[in-house]
């Protein structure tokens, strides 16, 4: 097991049954499934208010109308994931997903209902009917997570920790997990549990742009490769094809959920051509990697800068109400999605790959365990399909809950790095991470090839050396470190793999 720093032991020790890092929908609802007898901590980097799931906005995939099948939605995940799913994964995800609604609703999730109080169930890109559920119209993630979190309060086992910083997974005595070392208030603090949970969300602040919380640097699956667990599928980044591109936008862009292309929405240029038909069968509900390419062919084709989603085909009074958040959000730029098309841009939105785990969440690590987006049950294979993620979050979450819940691990001693004398950083750490976001958005994005990877993949380990042997205490220092580690991870599995599928897309093969 290797160890980012220690630059002096621990001051204070606490002691959990189970740790989980990350409070997304994965890592709350992970937790609402623990025996409650288990004493359980709960890890947040920036707040209760920053997570990726927060941001989700179409909503959650599950089979609930009669017309659907999970055989249907078997085949639609398995299509989308360009053949290298793990069909034994995706069928777990996909016939243990309508129980796990219930579950959801019965917690207290306000799942949106019609006039008739049934569920309002819509469509989104590359599914073959209607199958996904949603809350407050564009804000499921939002409200799903406020839901646990709500519930997580009320549990009497379950602690949070806030503004805590994952730096190592700790190794015990007998090989696996001891502990975990974590950073609070400037202070070293280490965590002693034989269970601890990756649940820290993707790895999108590596690229410059991005629809992810701040806080998804990759944190939890780099503490994991340190700990000697495995990682798989590194390659497959996703990109969400719609974006809003405006003057204003920083390092995290606005999503321009793809229900409004299941609701009709759709893709033009600047010669109000609807180009997506001419792509693909599907049009403009084709899968994303086959979207996000087709737009930036576009841009390049007619030198442009974005792309247009026209959704004025459907009344104002209905966009108020069934995109809500986006609606207004647009409106704050002057776009008025009733009567103007939405300029947009593909961005990095979603990791397909992370720590190797089984469909217990369990990884070759003993103790170690990881679910959600930070995790690679394999459901996703070479690209997601479009609401997919939440159910993952939700079904293996409880899954490893459940493994934990019955075979909770006895706890070992932990076996501390030894503290090091390290120098002060005076480097430019803002500069060295937007040279890491750069490299990795222009050479590793929708479009690759070998000769540009291998360049980032230089620029990642020159970075890596020039930080050798400085103090990276910092949340900053260990998220840079953080950074490098998923990136090396990344270009390395990208150069290695020569052929194009999914997300995988090389111009050079």
């Amino acid at each position: 097991m290797k160890y980012l720093y220690c630059k002096k032991t621990p001051g204070t020790t606490l002691e959990f049954d189970v740790a989980i890092i990350g409070m997304g929908v994965a890592g709350l609802y992970c937790a609402l499934n623990i025996d409650e007898k288990l004493r359980v901590v709960i890890l947040n980097k920036f707040g209760e208010e920053e997570s990726n799931s927060i941001h989700a906005q179409g909503g959650i995939a599950s089979v609930t109308l009669k017309e659907d099948s999970v055989e249907n939605h078997v085949h639609d995940t398995l299509v989308a994931g360009a053949g290298i799913c793990d069909e034994k994964a995706v069928m777990t995800l996909v016939s243990e997903g309508p129980e796990n609604m219930v579950r959801l609703a019965d917690l207290g999730v306000p799942f949106d209902k019609d006039a008739q109080g049934k569920l309002s169930i819509t469509r989104e890109g590359a599914h073959c009917c209607n199958r996904i559920l949603h809350c407050g119209g564009d804000a499921t993630g939002k409200h799903m997570t406020d839901t646990l979190l709500a519930r997580v309060h009320e549990r009497s086992n379950i602690t949070i920790l806030d503004r805590a910083m994952l730096i190592d997974i700790v190794e015990g005595t007998d090989g696996g997990v001891a502990g975990i070392l974590i950073e609070k208030d400037g202070e070293n603090i280490l965590i002693k549990t034989p269970n601890a949970v990756i649940a820290s969300g993707g790895i999108g602040r590596i690229y410059r742009n991005s629809t992810n919380a701040i806080a998804a640097t990759g944190d939890g699956i780099a503490a994991a490769i340190r700990a000697g667990a495995k990682v798989d599928n590194m390659e497959f980044v996703q990109f969400h094809p719609t974006a809003l591109i405006h003057p204003g936008a920083g390092g995290r862009y606005f999503l321009i959920s793809e229900a409004l292309r299941g609701e009709g929405a759709v893709l033009r240029n600047r010669r109000w051509e609807a180009f997506m038909k001419d792509v693909h069968p599907m049009a403009d509900l084709a899968p994303r990697d086959v979207v996000s390419r087709a737009i930036i062919m576009q841009m390049q084709k007619y030198d442009l800068p974005n792309v247009y989603l026209d959704i004025t085909s459907k009344s104002r009074e209905f966009l108020q109400k069934r995109f809500p958040t986006i609606y207004a959000e647009c409106m704050d730029y002057d776009i008025d999605i009733a009567v103007n098309w939405i300029p947009v841009i593909p961005v990095q939105h979603y990791f397909m790959g992370g720590v190797k785990t089984d469909l217990d969440g369990a990884t070759n690590t003993p103790g170690l365990y990881s679910v959600g987006e930070a995790s690679c049950t394999g459901v996703h294979g070479a690209n997601r399909l479009a609401s997919n993620s939440l159910l993952e979050c939700i079904v293996f979450g409880r899954r490893c809950a459940l493994h934990i819940s019955k075979n909770s691990r006895p706890q070992h001693q932990p076996i501390l790095p030894e503290p090091q004398n390290l120098t002060p950083c005076d480097l430019d750490l803002h500069t060295l991470r937007s040279q890491i976001r750069v490299a990795m958005t222009k050479k590793c994005g929708i479009l690759r090839n070998g000769k540009d990877m291998g360049e980032a993949l230089g620029l990642v380990v020159t970075i890596r050396e020039q930080l050798a042997g400085y103090d990276l205490s910092s949340v900053r220092g260990t998220e840079t470190v953080n950074m490098l580690t998923v990136a090396e991870a990344i270009l390395t599995a990208a150069i290695s793999r020569k052929e194009s599928i999914g997300a995988h897309y090389r111009t050079d093969n």
